[in-house]
């Protein structure tokens, strides 16, 4: 591992680059209207709520159930919480070439971060549960600041605590928010062609890179740094 302060590093997105959890959390939004007596949402409708952190997703899963005048807004949320504790992690898979391109990374002295719009307690758990966290230094999570991505905030954060200028620091996402806080931080960013895009898709993100997998990281990097790092 190269010593704090030098080489490059990268910020990686959790949900949709990193790890398929639409199966979880759709599994939990679909018990949590159960629990308030509504009917499911189709899959694809909850997964493109994926990616603005829990508040936005529960309260859009709500909306679109037709009962957001009806509950609670935070007890909907507790009722939420309390079905992906459960659901955290069983149903979704690392996608592949994942842990692939983040060990051959590892291997050539970058540094990571997860910077993630999810909460700490189940961005860590995950990441625990899918052995992830082996490859990364450190995590930023959606309660960790007081404003997530689309902020820039939590992006200088991750550069902070791994004691890299951010600009020898590039992100890697699948969605707009993700392009949006890269473009406000001043960061490099790659996008995914897989993961939760949103209704525009990834021909909307305007990113500076698709990649298809993970493994093509450390060539793309070493090329847009003219050097692998040491």
């Amino acid at each position: 591992m190269l010593m704090s302060g030098h080489g490059h590093a990268l910020l990686i997105d959790l949900d949709g680059t990193m790890v398929d959890t639409a199966p979880d959390i759709v599994a939990a939004v679909g018990s949590m209207l159960e629990d308030l007596r509504a009917a499911p949402l189709p899959f694809d409708t909850v997964a493109g709520f994926i990616g603005k952190g829990v508040p936005n997703l529960v309260r859009r899963s709500l909306d679109a159930a037709g009962i957001g005048e009806q509950w609670d807004f935070e007890h909907a949320l507790r009722v939420f919480d309390r079905h992906y504790v459960n659901t955290n992690g069983q149903l979704g898979h690392v996608f592949p070439g994942v842990a692939a391109g983040l060990h051959e990374l590892w291997r050539r002295g970058y540094r990571s971060a997860c910077v993630t719009n999810k909460p700490q307690a189940l961005a860590a758990a995950l990441l625990a549960k899918t052995g992830l966290s082996a490859y990364l230094d450190v995590l930023v999570a959606g309660d960790t600041l007081t404003s997530m991505k689309p902020s820039p905030e939590p992006l200088w954060h991750a550069c902070h605590l791994l004691d890299i200028d951010p600009a020898r620091c590039a992100l890697v996402g699948d969605s707009p928010v993700d392009v949006a806080a890269a473009r406000a931080a001043g960061l490099p960013v790659f996008i995914v062609n897989y993961g939760y895009g949103g209704p525009g898709g990834i021909e909307a993100s305007h990113c500076d890179a698709l990649i298809d997998s993970f493994e093509a990281l450390p060539a793309m990097l070493a090329q847009r740094w003219c050097r692998a790092p040491a």
